[in-house]
């Protein structure tokens, strides 16, 4: 393959991106210097607003796998990706109105500590754990595997840019916390848009315009998107998308630390919520961007695949080959898409590293030491997030030895996901299950996702369920095509037919559903919880919502839970003061006995007045 090298003003625009970035680190450290408190390091005093939030949850959650890898399943698998925009909207909505009030009104800073709170120390430290060991794997992965497409096609240095993003993520996290992250994030989502624009607008106008580009589109097949069949095994259909699809990026999205971070870092709830709804738009636009990347790619390539034709090795160069083309007499815009990649790299592993710190101070340093001064705690926290960059970046390196076990490993947050989603839906849902169901429903959850997902692994799924749309190589050099040849499915036991070609974005469905339906029942089994030992705040009362004819059948599905012990929705609704006093009720691990000297917590029924605790004050 022939490496397109970068030239100078290339260099120029991608060193920008780090500088900027590096230099919002600095800025923040420098206006935050007075505030040592760990609360201001992790959750920025609590006092963001909703604008720059929704553009940094709208950059961490668009990593250089989606800039990369979107436009290149497009150009591949065709644009019934665009039904993710339904997904997206779901995810949203859920999160904001399922668990986000939760999470916001318990004043918490890690999400697992609600699972000590709802359940007990076990359940959380378990939670914690798996959040931590696959967040570290996915983090290493998406610095590397961008790093690698890019490197082996424009030339790029590999490693330089492997330890460059890693070091970056790491001097601004520490330094500046995550006031420092939220705005880096807000700078890197411009950058993203302005990439992808460039790319649409030089690709489509190269093309002969838009329209031309839907017609190629269509001819080769790519715009069939409203695919009704409800087959679990068919990759993408407009079920596994809407359905499955909504259990991957809930479990990735929904109940995620490093999301929920951001979203208690606002001022007020109601914040909280116009964040998540705007970072929605953002979802929105950077999707329609990746897709129409797509199309416009498959219109310049459609006679010459250079994947099929042994031009680039792997789907993941397309992108990259394809703006090199693209740009080819236009220096300084390479940099510019290189700088759009990057960005979501950056977002997403400057995310992962606060939010490791983050669930690793408070789940653990905290609970061990609960009595450290404001100024230690800050220390602690900036070490943390030092020594996680350095791990990620670590990971990022050993990917490299991994081989094909690297698509695994980008499986592995989806496959945890989905356990991780069912685990908080049984606290936050169903009053009744005890810390056995919960503890016994996210190991069952876990066991059946890496089982499906594994044995997908080592057992691809057939090639009718899979295999892209046809890529034409007619206009190409014959001396350097190669024949692409289906996966040979000999020696295959039945359950590969079945269990092993369920859909990629199932694993998280069935994660999620094999954790609740075991929770219940174990809960069942080993003896429910009463609701009247469960603070209502800890419990969403879904139920209210197929039974509000009747306030009967209210009660009965509330399983004892006190949700009519004052007015809750509207003692609680304002927000800041409820979770500045929830915050110092629940700090140093959240210990129970603590509980029995807050005003409000009747130690007997183990609930909570909310009436008192809104007049609570920060001490």
């Amino acid at each position: 393959m022939e490496v397109k090298n970068f030239a100078v003003w290339d260099y120029v625009v991608f060193a920008a991106l780090f500088i900027i970035s590096s230099g919002i680190g600095v800025f923040y450290a420098i206006k935050e210097r007075k505030k040592t408190t760990s609360r201001e390091f992790l959750v920025g005093g609590r006092q963001m607003s909703f604008g720059p939030v929704a553009l940094s949850l709208t950059a961490s959650f668009m990593s250089a796998v989606t800039v990369l890898g979107t436009p290149a399943d497009v150009y591949r698998f065709g644009a019934s990706y665009v039904l993710f925009f339904i997904t997206y909207a779901l995810v949203i909505i859920l999160t904001s109105e399922l668990f986000l009030p939760v999470f916001y009104r318990s004043g918490i800073t890690s999400t697992y500590e609600y699972l000590q709170l709802r359940f007990n120390k076990p359940v959380r430290y378990a939670a914690t754990v798996i959040y931590i060991v696959q967040t570290i794997l996915y983090t290493g992965v998406v610095v590397y595997a961008p790093a690698l497409a890019l490197n082996q096609v424009t030339g790029f240095d590999l490693w330089g840019s492997v330890i460059a993003t890693g070091t970056v993520c790491t001097f601004y996290c520490t330094l500046g916390g995550l006031k420092a992250v939220v705005w880096t994030d807000a700078f890197q989502m411009v950058v993203m848009i302005v990439g992808f624009l460039t790319v649409l607008i030089q690709g489509s106008n190269h093309a002969g315009g838009l329209h031309s580009v839907l017609e190629q589109a269509e001819n080769g097949s790519r715009l069939y998107i409203f695919d009704f069949d409800v087959d679990p095994l068919r990759r993408h259909t407009f079920w596994t998308i809407s359905v499955g699809g909504t259990f991957t990026w809930l479990g990735i999205y929904g109940v995620n630390q490093s999301t929920i971070q951001r979203c208690i870092s606002c001022k007020t709830e109601k914040h909280a919520k116009l964040a998540l709804y705007f970072n929605l738009l953002g979802l929105w636009i950077i999707l329609l961007c990746a897709v129409f990347s797509g199309l416009t790619m498959y219109s310049h390539f459609k006679d010459c695949d250079p994947w099929t034709s042994g031009i680039i090795s792997a789907p993941d160069q397309l992108m990259p080959y394809f703006v090199m083309e693209l740009f080819s007499t236009m220096p300084g815009l390479p940099g510019l898409f290189v700088a759009c990649a990057f960005s979501g790299t950056l977002s997403t592993v400057a995310a992962s590293i606060n939010a490791l710190a983050t669930v690793t101070f408070e789940d653990f340093v905290k609970s061990c030491f609960p009595r450290l001064s404001d100024k230690l705690s800050t220390w602690i926290s900036k070490g943390l997030c030092l020594l996680f960059g350095v791990i990620c970046t670590s990971t990022a390196v050993a990917a490299s030895l991994m081989g094909s076990v690297i698509q695994a490993a980008l499986s592995i947050h989806g496959m945890c996901g989905g356990p991780m989603l069912g685990l908080f839906s049984l606290g936050i849902v169903f009053p009744f299950v005890n810390w056995k169901g919960a503890l016994a429903g996210l190991l069952t959850g876990i066991l059946l996702s890496f089982w499906v997902a594994i044995g997908a692994f080592i057992y691809p799924a057939p090639a009718s369920k899979t295999w892209p749309l046809p890529l034409s190589t007619d206009r190409c050099d014959l001396s350097n095509v190669t024949e692409s040849v289906p996966p040979a499915l000999s020696s295959r036991p039945a359950i590969a037919e079945t269990w092993y070609a369920i859909s990629y974005l199932h694993y998280s469905t069935v994660g999620c559903l094999g954790c609740i339906a075991a929770g219940v029942i174990i809960s069942f089994l080993t003896g429910r919880q009463k609701g009247k030992d469960i603070p209502p705040l800890l419990i969403r009362p879904v139920c209210n919502l197929f039974c509000f004819w009747s306030k009967k059948y209210k009660t009965l599905c509330w399983c004892g839970v006190q949700h009519d012990s004052g007015t809750e929705q509207e003692n609680l609704e304002n927000g800041s003061t409820w979770k500045q006093g929830a915050e110092s009720v629940l700090q140093n691990g959240l210990k129970q006995e603590s509980l029995a000297h807050v005003p409000g917590y009747d130690p007997k029924d183990k609930s909570y007045d909310n009436m008192a605790l809104e007049k609570i004050t920060h001490f």
